[in-house]
């Protein structure tokens, strides 16, 4: 058991957004391993179709079992919308999505039941939020918003400006005139942009960073499964990304700081 207990939990997103859950898993959990992969190759997932999804997502998920992990967060919102059966199919390990556990954070925070959504056009097509949500409060209201201009701007660095704002204000116009007072960050890349979403809200509206959830989630998953790491040790941090790593690790050391010290580069088509 304690070399299983040993193997990493792996990470996967479809480029940098994917880092706020890794983050999240490293503060709550320093003694776990953790690899993670930033497929900056086909960024932004958001805008490709559900079996393009699955493919690349079962692909990531295959390589990532291969280097012995025991788990797998599934930190892409798209990919959780629409590629969990493909990926549960191609892996034997236990697979998070990061679906439920906002949608369970965004209930229990709503103080009127108005619940907003925003994410990438994929992800707020599948209806994946709006359905759970609904399967956990039956008379919430919701309202959803597709923002795909977001993760281009966060994968270029561009997380505040006058461009930023205007754009922001465009996407969320809808939501604010349905007066929500919840809004789910329904992409791992958002939380970037949190600064500008909460001014451009309002500082009545709570804003769902899905990313401690998840963090939670897998804690009580490995320790439910007899998994957790050896308690009194700092476990390793591996990353690889599809496409340019050196600019991944510029990006990715912007938000994690000078530990990411090696981006492996792993391309596939």
């Amino acid at each position: 058991m304690a070399r299983v207990n040993r193997q990493a939990v792996g990470v996967f997103d479809s480029g940098l957004g994917g880092l706020t859950v890794f983050k999240a898993l490293a503060r709550l959990m320093p003694e776990e391993s953790l690899i993670y992969f930033g497929d900056t190759a086909h960024v932004p997932y958001g805008s490709k179709s559900p079996g393009a999804i699955a493919r690349f997502s079962s692909t990531i998920a295959i390589f990532l079992a291969k280097r012995g992990i025991k788990l797998l967060v599934v930190a892409c919102n798209t990919s959780s919308a629409w590629a969990l059966p493909a990926i549960r199919k191609a892996v034997k390990i236990p697979v998070i999505g990061v679906i439920e556990p906002g949608a369970r954070a965004a209930v229990r925070v709503s103080r009127g039941g108005r619940i907003g959504i925003i994410g990438t056009e994929a992800t707020v097509k599948s209806g994946a939020y709006v359905k759970a949500i609904k399967t956990i409060k039956k008379g919430a209201r919701t309202e959803s918003a597709a923002c795909p201009l977001f993760v281009p701007l966060v994968e270029e660095g561009w997380w505040n400006g006058g461009i930023v704002d205007a754009v922001t204000r465009k996407y969320l116009a809808p939501l604010k005139r349905a007066r929500v007072d919840t809004l789910i960050l329904g992409c791992t890349h958002y939380p970037y942009l949190k600064p500008v979403l909460a001014r451009v809200m309002g500082p009545r509206v709570r804003l769902i960073d899905s990313a401690e959830e998840i963090a939670r989630k897998t804690y009580g998953v490995l320790s439910e499964l007899g998994l957790r790491a050896p308690r009194g040790r700092r476990g390793r941090r591996e990353f690889y990304a599809s496409d340019a790593p050196e600019r991944f690790k510029r990006l990715a050391r912007r938000m994690l700081g000078p530990g990411v010290t090696r981006v492996h580069a792993h391309p596939f088509d």
